[in-house]
Protein backbone atom coordinates (compact mmCIF):
# COMPACT_ATOMS: atom_id res chain seq x y z
CA UNK A 1 0.00 0.00 0.00
CA UNK A 2 1.14 3.27 -0.81
CA UNK A 3 -0.06 5.96 1.09
CA UNK A 4 1.00 9.75 0.97
CA UNK A 5 2.60 11.69 3.77
CA UNK A 6 1.91 15.52 4.58
CA UNK A 7 -0.78 17.78 3.64
CA UNK A 8 -3.01 18.53 0.29
CA UNK A 9 -3.08 21.43 -1.39
CA UNK A 10 -6.35 21.93 -0.20
CA UNK A 11 -5.76 21.63 3.11
CA UNK A 12 -2.54 24.03 3.70
CA UNK A 13 -5.16 26.70 1.22
CA UNK A 14 -7.52 26.67 4.36
CA UNK A 15 -4.39 26.89 7.05
CA UNK A 16 -3.78 29.77 5.21
CA UNK A 17 -6.76 31.41 5.26
CA UNK A 18 -7.63 30.48 8.63
CA UNK A 19 -4.20 32.49 9.61
CA UNK A 20 -4.52 35.27 7.56
CA UNK A 21 -8.30 36.22 9.00
CA UNK A 22 -6.48 35.61 12.24
CA UNK A 23 -4.10 38.09 10.99
CA UNK A 24 -5.91 40.66 10.15
CA UNK A 25 -8.29 40.67 13.10
CA UNK A 26 -5.22 40.93 15.85
CA UNK A 27 -3.81 44.21 13.35
CA UNK A 28 -7.91 45.54 13.74
CA UNK A 29 -7.35 44.81 17.48
CA UNK A 30 -3.73 46.43 17.83
CA UNK A 31 -4.86 49.44 15.74
CA UNK A 32 -7.62 50.11 17.82
CA UNK A 33 -5.61 49.97 21.24
CA UNK A 34 -3.38 51.91 19.65
CA UNK A 35 -6.61 54.90 18.55
CA UNK A 36 -7.80 54.30 22.03
CA UNK A 37 -4.50 55.16 23.92
CA UNK A 38 -4.03 58.25 21.91
CA UNK A 39 -7.58 59.00 22.63
CA UNK A 40 -6.94 58.52 26.23
CA UNK A 41 -3.97 60.46 26.24
CA UNK A 42 -5.80 63.36 24.57
CA UNK A 43 -8.53 63.78 27.54
CA UNK A 44 -5.79 63.36 30.12
CA UNK A 45 -4.14 66.71 28.86
CA UNK A 46 -7.31 68.34 28.23
CA UNK A 47 -8.27 67.22 32.45
CA UNK A 48 -4.69 68.64 33.17
CA UNK A 49 -5.83 71.95 31.69
CA UNK A 50 -9.01 72.00 33.66
CA UNK A 51 -7.39 71.77 36.42
CA UNK A 52 -4.29 73.98 36.05
CA UNK A 53 -7.54 77.06 34.77
CA UNK A 54 -9.44 76.06 38.17
CA UNK A 55 -6.74 76.53 40.03
CA UNK A 56 -5.95 79.92 39.35
CA UNK A 57 -8.94 80.99 41.20
CA UNK A 58 -10.00 80.28 44.50
CA UNK A 59 -13.21 83.04 44.74
CA UNK A 60 -14.92 84.34 41.46
CA UNK A 61 -15.67 88.52 41.39
CA UNK A 62 -19.31 89.43 41.89
CA UNK A 63 -19.33 89.76 37.65
CA UNK A 64 -18.64 86.29 37.60
CA UNK A 65 -15.50 84.53 35.44
CA UNK A 66 -16.22 84.68 31.77
CA UNK A 67 -13.22 83.69 29.69
CA UNK A 68 -12.20 81.73 26.77
CA UNK A 69 -8.75 80.93 25.54
CA UNK A 70 -6.68 78.48 23.90
CA UNK A 71 -3.62 76.36 24.55
CA UNK A 72 -1.57 73.16 23.46
CA UNK A 73 -3.77 72.77 20.56
CA UNK A 74 -6.55 72.98 22.86
CA UNK A 75 -9.55 75.42 22.88
CA UNK A 76 -11.37 76.10 26.34
CA UNK A 77 -14.16 78.69 27.70
CA UNK A 78 -15.42 79.03 31.47
CA UNK A 79 -18.79 80.30 31.84
CA UNK A 80 -20.55 80.82 35.54
CA UNK A 81 -23.53 81.97 36.71
CA UNK A 82 -25.01 82.93 40.39
CA UNK A 83 -25.85 79.73 42.23
CA UNK A 84 -29.54 79.85 44.05
CA UNK A 85 -28.02 77.61 47.08
CA UNK A 86 -31.40 78.55 48.70
CA UNK A 87 -30.01 80.30 51.44
CA UNK A 88 -31.25 83.38 52.38
CA UNK A 89 -29.11 84.69 55.32
CA UNK A 90 -27.26 87.39 55.09
CA UNK A 91 -24.28 85.77 56.02
CA UNK A 92 -24.46 83.25 53.51
CA UNK A 93 -21.36 84.00 50.86
CA UNK A 94 -23.07 83.59 47.43
CA UNK A 95 -21.76 80.73 45.40
CA UNK A 96 -20.86 80.77 41.34
CA UNK A 97 -21.67 77.96 39.25
CA UNK A 98 -18.26 77.71 37.07
CA UNK A 99 -18.66 75.83 34.05
CA UNK A 100 -15.31 74.90 32.34
CA UNK A 101 -15.17 73.08 28.93
CA UNK A 102 -11.80 71.73 26.84
CA UNK A 103 -12.31 71.17 23.02
CA UNK A 104 -9.84 69.19 20.80
CA UNK A 105 -10.12 67.06 18.05
CA UNK A 106 -8.32 63.71 17.51
CA UNK A 107 -7.81 63.01 13.91
CA UNK A 108 -11.79 63.89 12.40
CA UNK A 109 -12.96 63.26 15.54
CA UNK A 110 -14.58 66.07 17.63
CA UNK A 111 -13.59 65.62 22.40
CA UNK A 112 -14.70 67.37 24.71
CA UNK A 113 -14.43 67.55 28.12
CA UNK A 114 -16.81 69.35 30.86
CA UNK A 115 -16.72 70.16 34.67
CA UNK A 116 -18.60 72.20 36.68
CA UNK A 117 -17.79 73.12 40.58
CA UNK A 118 -18.64 76.27 42.70
CA UNK A 119 -16.71 78.89 43.92
CA UNK A 120 -17.10 81.55 46.23
CA UNK A 121 -17.95 85.07 45.37
CA UNK A 122 -14.94 87.31 46.52
CA UNK A 123 -16.03 90.81 47.70
CA UNK A 124 -14.21 93.89 46.83
CA UNK A 125 -10.73 94.47 48.32
CA UNK A 126 -11.21 98.46 49.91
CA UNK A 127 -10.23 100.58 47.29
CA UNK A 128 -10.95 98.12 43.94
CA UNK A 129 -12.48 99.54 41.25
CA UNK A 130 -15.47 96.88 40.06
CA UNK A 131 -16.14 97.11 36.28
Amino acid sequence: MNRQRGFSLLELLVAFAIMAMSLGLLYRVAGGSANHVGETVQYQQAAWLAESLLNQYTSVRATGWNEDGESAGFKWQVRSRLHQSGSNSPQAVPLHEIRLSVFWTNGSRPGQLDLVTLLPERKPQPGEVVP
